[in-house]
């Protein structure tokens, strides 16, 4: 087990749009494409930051963070709203520290509050909530170690799935955490990247995916 680096991060966010209804939810079958984007159009919507702390964008067909301060969060979202949903993404750390964060994010209100599901380039994960600028683990009260996750610079996929008030993770194709929570119903889908102690997290995502379940 590790700290929740999460409870002493300075969270630093990407400016976006607000949520719209998507009114596909409704329209599309169990298993269907809700929405996704694979970062090949620049302004497909996720927005672009370039700060001292850090920064996000696209770049090569993918979306990028370089996060250059310790126990830093960076996140973006592309403006969306949903309810139920089963989201997948693929990430991978291309330098840096291992010690790192990177996830989706799910029911997303605001930027003060909503549902991550997060790993780290060493093998631990877990599943928190942000609420009022304040996030804590749900899964347990530290990062937990899983052998599901792919270690050091290699691409882990990533799956949560929101369903309810059940909050499911899955790496690599393995469940590896379920846990109930009643906080939020609905709100944006996201992707983060962070730092712990050490600087430098170089993270970048690609295959987006929201599917209805």
């Amino acid at each position: 087990m590790k700290p929740n680096s999460f409870i002493i991060s300075i969270l630093l966010v990407t400016a976006l749009a607000c949520s719209t209804t998507n009114l596909a939810e409704n329209l599309v079958p169990s298993g269907g494409v809700l929405y996704q984007d694979f970062f090949s159009d620049p302004q497909s919507g996720w927005g672009e930051l370039s700060q001292d702390p850090g920064s996000s964008g696209y770049i090569n067909g993918a979306y990028h963070f370089l996060v250059n301060q310790s126990n830093t969060n960076i996140w973006s979202h592309p403006g969306k709203l949903f309810t139920d949903t089963h989201i997948e993404v693929s990430t991978m750390p291309v330098s840096g520290p291992f010690e790192n964060q990177m996830g989706i994010i799910c029911r997303l209100v605001n930027d003060q509050n909503f549902y991550f599901f997060t790993i780290s380039s060493d093998g631990f994960f877990g599943i928190g909530k942000m609420i009022n600028g304040k996030a804590n683990l749900i899964s347990n009260t530290e990062m937990q170690k899983q052998n599901a996750i792919l270690t050091g610079n290699q691409i882990n996929i990533l799956r949560a799935d929101c369903i309810g008030n059940t909050l499911t993770m899955y790496i690599n194709n393995v469940l590896v955490s379920s846990v109930k929570d009643s906080e939020f119903s609905s709100g944006d889908v996201g992707i983060l990247a962070g730092t712990s102690e050490k600087t430098g997290a170089d993270i970048y995502f690609d295959n987006f995916m929201v599917f209805k379940p």
